[in-house]
């Protein structure tokens, strides 16, 4: 009896494993597809009804699903608590906080640290373009993203099991 339980909980323990990799790959294109329109509100509200940076985010935080509304969230909190951080530095802060805790990539994270670098120190239109061009390069990212939750999901659901059911078969 002892042997069954002990056999059934390797085996959860292990497929819970894969399931936990193979959900962060289901996620990851889900949060590129989220920044990707965040950032295309961004722009509306920078371009064309010229919303002052702080309220702007504040709004993109409001349109968007969570986890991402919590990193705009979070820089339009810095901004607006007038801290004395430009928007850039909040940038930053945010996606420091973020990134560790979000199934992105380092190469995700590094477009939204190279737009937080560009992030309210020129005008609409530039602001306009950075936005644009991270929005692409999220695109390709995203799509990139797509396939290989496309291959991997399954993939690690069922290792996380049969690997599961071979360590248990091994043991006895």
């Amino acid at each position: 009896m002892l042997k069954l339980i002990g056999g059934l909980l390797v085996l959860a323990a292990s497929g819970l494993g894969g399931w936990q990799v193979s959900r962060s790959y289901a996620r990851r294109p889900v949060e590129l597809r989220q920044f990707i329109a965040a950032l295309q509100v961004l722009e509306t509200e920078i371009t064309y009804a010229a919303t002052p940076l702080p309220e702007a985010l504040g709004g993109v935080a409001e349109q968007v699903g969570v986890p991402v509304a919590f990193f705009f969230r979070q820089v339009a909190g810095d901004l607006g608590a007038h801290r004395g951080c430009s928007a850039r530095e909040a940038w930053h802060k945010a996606l420091d906080y973020y990134g560790p805790r979000s199934a992105l990539g380092a190469s995700d994270l590094g477009i939204l640290r190279g737009l937080g670098n560009s992030i309210g120190i020129s005008d609409r239109e530039d602001q306009s373009k950075h936005l644009r061009l991270a929005g692409e390069q999220l695109k390709i990212a995203m799509a990139m993203a797509e396939d290989a939750a496309g291959k991997n999901v399954k993939m690690w659901n069922y290792m996380g099991l049969l690997g599961g059911l071979v360590i248990v078969l091994a043991l006895y």
